[in-house]
């Protein structure tokens, strides 16, 4: 058995992921990451500010607003990624039909809960159809701008209890907008706001894509998801794919039978490659880099020992396992970044990582201080070590 150990998984890590000489362009980045988290909006433009050269937050709008290469899709583990265009039908088919059944089951408790009404099936088709009408002239539109078309949208449920931060009495609108997405009915077009805000508005798929092509079958997704994330994140273990994926380890292994996936030895367990990807990885010079919150790369795997310490954990995630702003040397998390009131890039290290780490990590600092320009990121989920240097 191939035995890939820790050294060659960074490196691997640094060269399929843009820290070894960067990516060309936001299409093709988003693509080397199978697809980009943006739960926080800001995350986007970050994560592809750190692994392409040069890039602007035009060129990313154009992306995903111009061109519409790059698409918003709910899809593993109830997450918001940006797709690749072309990666959509097997998530549609897979992944994101996953979540959109799980949605459309809270959607029908909550109407009956909330005395919307006595057939909320009925109640919800009769609703979907009436937004789709609503959007049938291809205007962009916020939730709050569709509740004034669609008066149902503006039906109040009870989420949680009131002593709850996230508790309260809600417009039942936001979540039937979020099942039409999962379902690939609709998808998020331009931002109604600042680009670091999370502010969509909501297309018809139809309208926004023109050409819609059907989604693929349930295994054949799966696997095309699998294979997407091995090609990135290789060699992970069934744990780290079940976790991604957001499915069961049944999906999962169905999938690596599907795609002729090679088992490899790890220095803590075994691992799973693409069966062409078993090539030793030549080694590449130590580098740096400053990830946003819910970077792709740190969110890629659940085992994550081969580039951070453990116990760094609970200062660099919260406490659902959401990570925040991190900083990287030669492969590994050593610490985060913060912005202080002017906006300034501040590094928060863990670790003593010498001389030339601290030169390189300072110089990115400045790099993004400077790409900034004044904007300052506001994070929803910010590790504690975030929250401790900027109340310091």
């Amino acid at each position: 058995m191939r035995h890939i150990d820790d050294t060659e998984r960074r490196t691997r890590l640094a060269r399929r992921q843009g820290f070894a000489g960067g990516l060309p362009d936001a299409v093709s980045a988003t693509r080397a990451m199978t697809v980009l988290h943006a739960t926080e909006a800001a995350t986007v433009h970050l994560a592809l500010w750190a692994r392409v050269p040069g890039i602007t937050v035009s060129d990313v709008e154009s992306a995903l607003h111009d061109d519409r290469a790059l698409v918003k899709q709910l899809a593993m583990r109830r997450t918001l990624f940006v797709f690749p265009r072309e990666l959509l039908p097997a998530a549609w088919g897979s992944a994101a039909a996953r979540v959109a059944v799980q949605q459309r089951k809270q959607l029908v408790k909550w109407v009956f809960q909330a005395g919307l009404a006595d057939d909320p099936d009925a109640w919800l088709a009769d609703v979907f159809a009436d937004v789709l009408v609503a959007m049938a002239d291809g205007t962009p539109r916020t939730t709050r701008e569709l509740r004034e078309l669609v008066p149902a949208l503006d039906g109040r449920f009870t989420l949680g209890t009131p002593e709850k931060k996230w508790g309260g009495d809600f417009p039942i609108g936001a979540w039937v907008m979020t099942t039409l997405g999962a379902e690939g009915r609709v998808v998020r077009g331009v931002n109604a706001g600042h680009w670091r805000l999370n502010k969509p508005t909501w297309v018809r798929t139809d309208l926004w894509l023109d050409e819609v092509p059907s989604p693929w079958p349930e295994d054949k997704g799966y696997a095309e998801l699998v294979r997407r994330w091995l090609g990135t994140f290789g060699p992970g273990t069934e744990t780290d794919i079940v976790w991604w994926l957001g499915a069961t380890k049944t999906i999962v292994r169905r999938a690596l039978a599907e795609i002729g996936a090679v088992e490899v030895a790890l220095d803590r367990g075994t691992g799973w490659v693409l069966p062409d990807d078993l090539d030793p990885e030549e080694p590449v010079a130590p580098w740096a880099a400053l990830l946003p919150t819910l970077d792709p790369t740190v969110m890629g795997w659940k085992e994550r020992a081969f580039y951070l310490d453990p116990a760094d954990t609970p200062y660099l995630f919260d406490s659902n396992g959401n990570a925040g702003n991190t900083a990287w040397w030669d492969g590994r998390v050593v610490g985060c970044w913060v912005q202080d009131d002017d906006g300034v890039v501040r590094l928060v290290l863990r670790h003593d990582v010498g001389a030339e780490a601290t030169v390189a990590l300072e110089a990115e600092a400045d790099r993004l201080t400077a790409w900034l320009d004044g904007v300052r990121i506001v994070n929803v989920y910010a590790s504690p070590q975030m929250k401790g240097a900027r109340l310091a």
